[in-house]
């Protein structure tokens, strides 16, 4: 209920390209979030989500996170999972367009899961070196064996979020997507630890910002965090930039 009543307040304060008056938001918005061009890979992207809807195979998931509000044991069928957790198409193609369209060179992904993300992300940009790290074990190895002929520049790692992060070796990533453990006080504990490794172009971005109460209370903080300028709330995903020579704004986008 929180959700739908969340989703109809925000249709009445969204909007589209009209109006912005930031040139680096009006052009992501119109180059990017509504670049309706067919992409190759998309076809690719569409491909692998359908291998996992037919797949039969059973995995014993260990959630670290939130866990699940549809399963209610801990085996699980892969179709099962992709049906209720991946990615749907329009999210993983904009993840596919974000990353061709900024580049990055380093990627940060928390929350591997099926890898439907990860996959997108791989495609944007074959120069970007991503960097997945996934709580269960069963589900990285599982998802690693998946995209391990299909894409060669991702990194798995296994572990809790805020033991893996702390070792990571890359001193800066350039994009950052926070997709696991949906509550309040590890959202922003990971945003923080994470902050000394964001740059001026560094992108944030955080799934699931209605999931609850307590999550939207995590994104308003992240908002007012002074070294946070611009955000983009496009319902399911809150965006984060640091670009010093941009004002504060915050931005709600039908995407």
């Amino acid at each position: 209920m929180y959700q739908i009543i969340s989703y109809i307040k925000f249709l009445f304060t969204s909007t589209n390209q009209h109006g912005i008056h930031s040139p680096f938001v009006y052009d992501l918005i119109t180059k990017c979030f509504y670049d309706k061009s067919k992409k190759e890979s998309y076809s690719k992207l569409k491909d692998y989500k359908n291998s996992l809807l037919k797949s039969n195979h059973t995995i014993d998931v260990t959630d670290l996170g939130e866990g699940s509000k549809t399963f209610n044991t801990n085996s699980r069928v892969i179709k099962n999972i992709a049906k209720t957790s991946a990615s749907l198409n329009k999210s993983m193609n904009l993840m596919y367009r974000l990353i061709a369209y900024f580049k990055p060179k380093q990627v940060l992904e928390l929350g591997t899961s099926l890898g439907v993300a990860t996959y997108a992300m791989a495609l944007g940009n074959d120069n970007s070196k991503i960097t997945t790290v996934e709580g269960c074990p069963n589900t990285s190895n599982f998802t690693n064996n998946q995209l391990e002929n299909r894409a060669n520049n991702i990194t798995y790692k296994n572990g809790h979020f805020k033991t893996v992060i702390p070792k990571l070796p890359q001193n800066e990533f350039d994009f950052i997507f926070f997709d696991g453990h949906h509550n309040k006080k590890a959202t922003l504990e990971y945003f923080k630890m994470l902050l000394p490794k964001a740059n001026n172009d560094s992108i944030f971005i955080f799934d699931d910002i209605y999931w609850s109460k307590d999550m939207t209370e995590a994104w308003n903080e992240i908002k007012a965090h002074p070294k946070v300028t611009v955000t983009i709330d496009t319902f399911f995903w809150g965006f984060v930039f640091f670009r010093k020579e941009q004002q504060k704004e915050h931005f709600k986008i039908r995407v």
